[in-house]
């Protein structure tokens, strides 16, 4: 009974939701804890007939495992969208699991890199011998462009636009955005092109995705996080690095200059306002600069009272 509901739930994240693969095994992953447990623990209950009070039982579990708050919302916001689609499908009269309460969550901004960091990161880059080329332009895309690693990896030569300076990047869900990319990126775009990637042999079915491996197929998520630590280690960069530290410090150097929030949030693809605030770093005294520039109070100086 769970495996056929599964399916069906698989087929509606794919058609109707547009996920990407990744997401959808994220999703699957979460029910298919919940089916497991379910079996062990009441004789493998379906999910038509499944309650709250099993559900608390499961996220009770989850902690006792013990997983993080982070790890534990997320696996219970797969748990809600399994039973909204079992809602959709009338197998279920009400969602079980909509008054269940997530863990609350400490944010913490991930490392941001410096513009002197990442000038680091790229003096460390032989451009002159093998991928080279390929790996400054990869790091500069993404500070450039705030892509994620996805983003990046399926980024197609089409879809570069050199002279009006834009990139077309396909995001969550398949959605398309234009993204404005800056000059030293198109220039090692270009670079790369012209040199590096026109040597190589491209295998069918590859020959539009900008960055290849030597190979000549798309390049990995994987390769790129590789390449990304290489060039902090050797730049003594003992920050966490990891691709989405270049998205962070892309939006948190606009957010501190003064860019606003909602082009930031179009440029960085994020559906919700909030998911933006949660990514850009300000620093105090930017908003320190904001109250003074902005606030009625703070635009001028209160006199003293006469004693």
């Amino acid at each position: 009974m769970w495996n056929s509901f599964i399916k069906g739930y698989q087929m509606y994240l794919q058609l109707e939701k547009s996920l990407l693969k990744n997401s959808i095994e994220a999703y699957l992953h979460d029910v298919k804890m919940l089916h497991q447990f379910m079996n062990l623990n009441y004789d493998g209950t379906s999910p038509e007939n499944t309650s709250i009070q099993q559900l608390r039982h499961f996220l009770k579990y989850l902690n006792e495992i013990p997983l993080s708050n982070t790890s534990q919302a997320r696996i219970l916001s797969g748990i809600k969208s399994f039973f909204h689609y079992l809602l959709l499908e009338d197998v279920v009269k009400k969602n079980p699991a909509d008054l269940l309460e997530s863990p609350r969550i400490t944010r913490k901004l991930p490392d941001v890199l410096e513009t002197h960091e990442i000038d680091a990161m790229a003096a460390q880059i032989d451009t002159l011998n093998g991928e080279g080329l390929r790996n400054r332009a990869i790091l500069e895309t993404m500070f450039s462009c705030g892509l994620r690693v996805s983003e990046t990896c399926g980024l197609l030569i089409s879809n570069i636009y050199f002279e009006e300076e834009y990139i077309k990047v396909t995001g969550k869900g398949n959605k398309e955005r234009l993204v404005p990319i800056g000059q030293t990126a198109l220039k090692f775009i270009q670079f790369y092109l012209t040199d590096q990637r026109l040597k190589m042999k491209v295998k069918n079915g590859n020959q539009d995705f900008l960055f290849l491996n030597r190979r000549g197929s798309k390049l990995s998520r994987v390769m790129i996080f590789y390449i990304l630590k290489d060039l902090a280690k050797k730049a003594g960069i003992h920050k966490t690095i990891s691709p989405h530290t270049l998205r962070h410090s892309f939006a948190s150097s606009l957010v501190e200059a003064g860019a606003d929030l909602r082009a930031v949030q179009q440029m960085l693809g994020h559906e919700s306002i909030t998911t933006t605030e949660i990514y850009t770093h300000i620093d105090r005294a930017y908003l320190h600069d904001t109250i003074l520039q902005f606030h009625p109070r703070a635009q001028k100086k209160i006199k003293p009272l006469n004693p």
